[in-house]
């Protein structure tokens, strides 16, 4: 039985968030990617209103410094789990209340590029501690490469899902199918390239995001060095020849580097809880204007910025790090 994966601002009985804990993947920056991550937990529990925090320790050393960091109420569990981006390592869930099911789809750690011991398993290990029927995929995808509106409508680029090093031997119909099939989406609006800089080969989740049904926030450049200009301009220009979308503004961070290095830093990277909208700051000028044009798209919800630039530091942000259950 095909369900359809619901939006991101369906109810969620229970978040699972990836807790760093290697320290060479953070080039300095573990302390503070600890205190981000922390940060981003006790926002989304939002003092017990929001919804349970499920944040996932590779061992016991590491679930008692994320104790020492986070609220009570936040659940701390241990499994191993290689890199921290449960977005893309653990399983989707599809569907709603009874209905629901795991949909846990094979992962090649972003082409190859990442490997790490963990990644392959926990989806897998995650999936079985919902209780839920668990459908098993032979795609590889990552969360973080679609998002939905939850009317079988999803975004995706074609630099990650059609990339040779996912699946070489599948067209872009063959994707298409198993999207339908393991998550009811029924029409797919294919963007280009993801941001310069981005380590998983354009995941949308980083450029585009649904806020609403058939309403896509894309990003507006902000100032002659953005580097992401031509690439948010193409997105936009695939999003109105697709038709039947409407576009919802909302502003670049520009171009953000860290230690002289340009990142792929975006607003677009934030996670709908149940009470409130965890928005990614960066400390530049625009963070304000974004959670302004945020607060708008989600007048039902706090929208809380965090800083971001020690999560970033290895390659991603809050909704890269985090998988929701819908309840």
């Amino acid at each position: 039985m095909t369900v359809k994966m619901p939006a991101e601002w369906a109810m969620h009985s229970a978040v699972w968030i990836g807790f760093p804990h290697m320290a060479d993947e953070w080039s300095g920056h573990i302390d503070a990617a600890r205190r981000d991550i922390a940060a981003f937990a006790n926002a989304v529990y939002d003092n017990g209103k929001g919804e349970e925090v499920r944040l996932v320790a590779n061992d016991a050393d590491q679930a008692a410094l994320a104790a020492s960091l986070v609220d009570d109420g936040v659940t701390i569990i241990t499994h191993p789990i290689g890199d921290i981006w449960l977005r893309d390592t653990g399983p989707i869930i599809a569907g709603t209340g009874a209905a629901r099911r795991a949909q846990n789809f094979r992962f090649n750690w972003w082409g190859e590029k990442f490997i790490m011991p963990g990644d392959l398993e926990i989806g897998g290990i995650l999936a079985e501690t919902t209780g839920l029927p668990v459908d098993h995929h032979d795609l590889i995808l990552e969360g973080g490469g679609i998002d939905v509106d939850g009317t079988g409508l999803c975004v995706t680029t074609e630099e990650c899902l059609l990339n040779p090093n996912r699946n070489p031997t599948r067209s872009r119909e063959d994707i298409e199918a198993v999207l339908k099939n393991s998550l009811g989406v029924e029409r797919t609006l294919w963007l280009g390239n993801g941001l310069v800089g981005d380590h998983t080969d354009g995941h949308v989740d980083n450029l585009a995001r649904f806020v609403g049904e058939n309403l896509l926030a894309l990003p507006v450049a902000t100032g002659e060095d953005d580097p992401n200009a031509h690439i948010y301009a193409d997105a936009r220009a695939r999003t109105l020849a697709f038709g039947g979308v409407d576009i919802f503004d909302l502003p670049s961070p520009g171009r953000v580097e860290i230690d002289g290095e340009l990142v792929a830093a975006s607003y677009m990277n934030f996670y709908i809880g149940n009470s409130v909208v965890v928005v990614p700051t960066y400390g530049v000028t625009n963070d304000q204007a974004a959670l302004d044009a945020l607060a708008k798209a989600f007048p039902d919800r706090r929208i809380i910025g965090v800083p971001a630039l020690g999560i970033i530091a290895g390659g991603g942000s809050f909704h890269c790090s985090s998988q929701q259950l819908p309840a």
